[in-house]
């Protein structure tokens, strides 16, 4: 496996198990710290449909894809109905996974015939608050000439949503 097939970032979370369980498997929670509104619950097997909260900024996102050194590229509009995920896994209270396009809103991206990545969110017990690790996998998979672009965004995007997360659970 490459360097370039796996993303992972870990954070303790000064939450209950439980907390961060629901934060993540609740389809509602779960966009509010992402920004997506998904239109139904999750649960294993289940493509899950929503939209992105908000616009965005195609400037600014070719801005930073410059500044890691790729191509910049532009995105691709969404339909209001866009596939999300599709759940794998639900192993309550340890394990949530779900396939998905990797960097899904890049123009040169096509649904219909990539490779979806896996992402797991898996939960443990940490003294009083809970472990969380995400990994993305599969990267390999995805056409070669977005694999780049789309891993170097997603981990972008990863370390800003294991931000998100830890905000949302530790406000409320």
């Amino acid at each position: 496996m490459s360097s370039q097939d796996r993303i992972e970032k870990q954070i303790v979370l000064n939450a209950p198990i439980a907390r961060v369980w629901h934060a993540i498997t609740d389809s509602t929670e779960f966009g509010t710290w992402f920004g997506v509104k998904l239109h139904q619950p999750f649960a294993p097997g289940r493509k899950i449909t929503g939209k992105f909260e908000g616009d965005f900024d195609e400037a600014k996102i070719r801005a930073y894809q410059a500044s890691l050194g790729l191509e910049p590229t532009g995105i691709r509009p969404l339909t209001p109905n866009y596939v999300f995920c599709t759940v794998e896994r639900m192993e309550e209270p340890h394990l949530f996974s779900f396939r998905w396009i990797p960097y899904g809103i890049d123009i040169e991206c096509d649904p219909e015939t990539e490779t979806p990545t896996l992402v797991e969110f898996r939960l443990a017990p940490d003294g009083a608050g809970t472990r969380l690790t995400i990994v993305e996998s599969g990267f390999e998979q995805v056409p070669e000439h977005r694999r780049q672009r789309a891993f170097l965004m997603n981990t972008g995007g990863w370390s800003a949503q294991i931000e998100n997360v830890k905000r949302h659970v530790e406000q409320g």
